[in-house]
């Protein structure tokens, strides 16, 4: 678990807005801003966040699929980054790879939010990555346009040997001393956000729009969902339901159910969860910051996560068993995942971008 850091001294928003100057005077040589170039009005950023690289040659991804169908050819440099950003410069959309985990996540966006070559104001973010799947909710292969994303580091943790054995987890709230105390802790507090809530207007309009795309499918994805009951054992499909974000993987029903009721509780019993992944709120926590900084619209955020394999076993399987198996066979659904991703990421990503007359000045909703 991550300690609680309490924010101190200068005001986060001020800190934000001078990291921001900072950010300038260091882009802009002395004596060169009257001949700076006009910031490039940036309609879409595309978010990924892990890559296979070797050799300097992109082998598969997230960001693959964008590189190559899109395409995004244009390649700008990105030192405060992992890796070089790519731009379409004629529907200004703009893709980063931010790095796994929260922590370069946070900081990539936070980067790229305060590079001064791009405007961003406007900016619609839509994030396309891979997670675990619960099989109660929906089947590998399958892709969910997330309402909530929710905080699984934050709070306290006690090891499994030390649980009470009236606990039903070692993992409690901050400012609680027992998991689940009601009523729950605010979400937001000097320990942090452990829920961010997601325009739902704008999800809804995704959703709308998407919820008809036939997803990858085939005979070794029907054998790994086989095992599995319900919405796990069908084939892959498009759903809204809420994402569980931790920089740990971890697996098993323990620690699924754990899962299952930490996201409604942190949401006042609405959020569902579905997808376990790491970047999710990292990502949301820098563009709180630099909405605050009038560089972000937090109202223009999407979050498209698709299972590349199960969080629970199959039965008869143990979670250290599991590990073990993906370890040498790999994900089950990693390559129908990335595919799904793309299939159903891309078109709502050219529709804000083609239809910019329309959604520069007015956010997509679902109609009524």
């Amino acid at each position: 678990m991550k300690e609680s850091v309490r924010r101190r001294g200068v005001p986060v928003r001020w800190a934000t807005a001078a990291l921001a100057a900072l950010c300038t005077l260091i882009a802009v040589p002395a004596g060169a801003a009257g001949r700076a170039a006009k910031p490039i009005e940036v309609r879409v950023v595309v978010i990924t966040t892990w890559e296979v690289i070797r050799d300097g040659k992109d082998l598969r991804g997230e960001l693959y699929a964008w590189r190559t169908k899109w395409p995004l050819t244009t390649e700008l440099p990105f030192p405060a980054g992992v890796h070089p950003l790519l731009y379409d410069p004629k529907r200004h959309v703009l893709a980063i790879l931010t790095g796994m985990a929260t922590a370069r996540a946070s900081a990539s966006i936070m980067a790229l939010g305060l590079d001064p070559r791009f405007d961003l104001s406007r900016a619609y973010w839509v994030l396309a990555g891979t997670a675990g799947v619960d099989p109660k909710v929906a089947s590998a292969g399958s892709a969910a346009w997330e309402r909530y994303v929710v905080d699984g580091d934050l709070g306290q943790e006690v090891d499994g040997r030390d649980i009470p054995p009236d606990w039903s987890t070692g993992i409690l709230p901050n400012a609680r001393t027992t998991p689940f105390a009601e009523p729950p802790p605010p979400a937001r507090s000097d320990d942090g956000a452990n829920a961010y809530a997601l325009n739902p207007a704008l999800v809804g309009w995704a959703y709308a729009m998407t919820r008809g795309i036939k997803l990858p499918d085939d005979a070794a994805l029907a054998r790994a969902r086989a095992p599995y009951a319900g919405p796990g054992a069908a084939p892959p499909f498009v759903l809204e339901s809420d994402g569980l974000m931790s920089s740990r993987f971890w697996y098993g029903p323990h620690m699924t159910d754990w899962a299952e009721r930490w996201v409604p509780y942190w949401t006042g019993g609405k959020g569902v969860f579905a997808m376990s992944a790491e970047e999710d709120t990292g990502v949301m926590q820098a563009l709180t910051f630099l909405s605050g900084a009038g560089r972000a619209r937090l109202d223009r955020v999407l979050m498209l996560r698709a299972g590349s394999d199960y969080v629970v076993a199959p039965p008869g399987m143990s979670a250290a068993e599991q590990i073990a198996r993906q370890a040498k066979e790999g994900l089950p659904a990693n390559r129908q995942a990335l595919e799904a991703l793309y299939a159903v990421a891309s078109p709502v990503v050219r529709a804000l971008a083609d239809g910019w007359a329309r959604t520069r000045d007015t956010t997509p909703a679902a109609a009524q």
